[in-house]
């Protein structure tokens, strides 16, 4: 009959990949970020100031 393992016991994962979830998804975030910062830029050169902030007003207009 198998038997469960001792709370004291407790088996690592000590696999190459333990820790690198973490660091995955800050690179992916710090990757989205920058996407939308860059295109916000490119949105305000092309654009100019006036219309970008009126983009901006309008898209939180719509929201709330």
């Amino acid at each position: 009959m198998a038997q469960s393992p001792h709370p004291a016991h407790r088996l690592q994962d000590v696999s190459p990949t333990v820790g690198r979830a973490p660091s995955v998804l800050l690179w992916t975030g710090a990757g989205a970020g920058g996407l939308m910062v860059i295109g916000a830029l490119a949105l305000w050169f092309h654009y100019g100031t006036q219309v970008f902030f009126e983009m901006i007003r309008t898209g939180f207009a719509a929201c709330f």
